[in-house]
């Protein structure tokens, strides 16, 4: 998968000095643009922190990204997808957790009908809601308009505002 873009602690604190990333904890995460039948986009407002994020998360010990993307998918939307295309992959360094983070995105499409979601007690507490945006260009809009009141927040609005861009380029 091609690697889309690297966001390092100097792109969200330019003032940060620079850290090794040697010793980060690695952790990688499959993610979707997620368009229903419609093509209305899904996303999740983290609404105590201010910003919304495309579904997803980490991939689980034994899982591979595609099977991971189902579960993330069922748990934080509860749809199940059909993969469209390779988006790409982005890796964040996030020094304050000594975090290296590769995203693997796809573009994808739902199939089937909405079920209950089973989000994480975090992901509660966080405020976490589905939301839907009429377009793609409607995603992108309401991301570069996010005002994140965290740190991981920003490190995800940059994440995916460019993974909504690229998605845009293959619909």
């Amino acid at each position: 998968m091609k690697t889309l873009l690297t966001i390092r602690e100097q792109d969200i604190n330019p003032d940060a000095p620079q850290t090794d990333p040697t010793t980060f904890k690695e952790r990688s995460a499959a993610r979707a643009v997620l368009l229903d039948n419609a093509g209305e986009v899904h996303l999740l407002h983290v609404s105590l922190d201010n910003y919304h994020k495309l579904p997803g998360g980490g991939i689980e010990e034994g899982e591979d990204v595609k099977t991971a993307l189902e579960r993330e998918l069922l748990e934080e939307v509860g749809c199940r997808a059909k993969v469209i295309a390779e988006v790409g992959m982005i890796v964040e360094y996030r020094d304050q957790f000594n975090l290296k983070q590769t995203s693997y995105c796809y573009l994808a499409k739902q199939v089937g009908d909405e079920e209950p979601t089973d989000l994480q007690e975090d992901e509660i507490a966080h405020g976490f809601v589905g939301v839907q945006l009429p377009s793609i260009d409607a995603a992108i809009r309401q991301l570069e308009n996010d005002m994140p009141t965290t740190y991981e927040g920003k490190f995800i609005q940059k994440r995916d505002l460019l993974f909504l861009q690229a998605a845009k380029e293959l619909v």
